[in-house]
């Protein structure tokens, strides 16, 4: 397949034209913005915290919005890699694998604590060794940050993006969802870390999120082939997400708080 054939659905004006115009389709939208700000927010932690290094506030917001330009960039690429690749059951089957795993790994981190906090002192360890350092170097300090900021968002970016296609196989409809997701999650991190402080329950309801966007992945490989129109995940995403709320309150509503 060549290059031209995999990213014509971005250049085409009637696909744009199609999913502005589609209540489905910005239903889906949504909901991958919901996705990526909820499995993304720590990612946008980190990345704030690697522009530290950075003498002037003007400087860590510069290093950002290039790191997000770059972001972008990425998708774009990755998106149109992607749509192809998930076409091909072997490919599917190893995402859905993928996605089990990270969701698995959430709720058995959560049962042993400290395992995953020797794990993530390690990951910090690792991230801290990409972090610039004081030196002789050839480019400036701004541009090391900005390299780093860069290589961190597509390692973090990698997960989003291939629950993003599980959900939808329309390019145009996931790089809208990842962008305006990308733009929300780094424009409102705050928030949404405030948020999920408030309703902790947010954060184990996007790994149960990612479960069933692993099943949906899973059940439309060979025998079965069942495809699980967009509409109706979307309200089961919404619904959880109702529900999740919902419980949080009836539970401190139960302990009288």
């Amino acid at each position: 397949m060549s290059i031209i054939k995999m990213y014509a659905p971005f250049f085409s004006a009637s696909n744009w034209l199609h999913v502005l115009t589609s209540g489905k389709d910005w239903l889906i939208i949504l909901t991958l913005i919901l996705m990526e700000c909820l499995l993304s927010v720590d990612n946008a932690v980190v990345l704030a915290a690697q522009t530290k290094v950075l003498p002037t506030k003007k400087e860590q917001e510069k290093s950002l919005f290039y790191g997000m330009w770059g972001a972008y960039i990425f998708r774009f690429i990755v998106i149109g890699i992607g749509t192809y690749l998930i076409n091909f059951w072997e490919i599917k089957l190893a995402g859905s694998l993928y996605l089990f795993y990270l969701a698995f790994k959430f709720f058995y981190d959560q049962r042993h604590p400290q395992k995953a906090q020797a794990e993530e002192k390690a990951e910090g360890e690792k991230i801290a060794q990409h972090s610039p350092k004081k030196g002789k170097h050839f480019l400036s300090l701004f541009w090391r940050t900005v390299i780093s900021i860069e290589a961190m968002d597509i390692v973090f970016s990698i997960d989003s993006v291939l629950a993003a296609l599980a959900v939808s196989n329309n390019p145009v409809v996931v790089l809208i969802g990842g962008m305006i997701g990308i733009l929300c999650m780094r424009g409102v991190a705050e928030i949404i870390i405030k948020l999920m402080d408030i309703i902790p329950e947010l954060q184990p309801m996007a790994y149960v999120l990612i479960a069933i966007i692993a099943l949906k992945l899973l059940v439309s490989l060979p025998p079965l082939h069942y495809e699980l129109p967009n509409t109706v995940f979307a309200i089961i995403v919404f619904g959880v997400l109702i529900i999740t709320i919902a419980f949080h309150f009836l539970r401190l509503k139960k302990h009288g708080r």
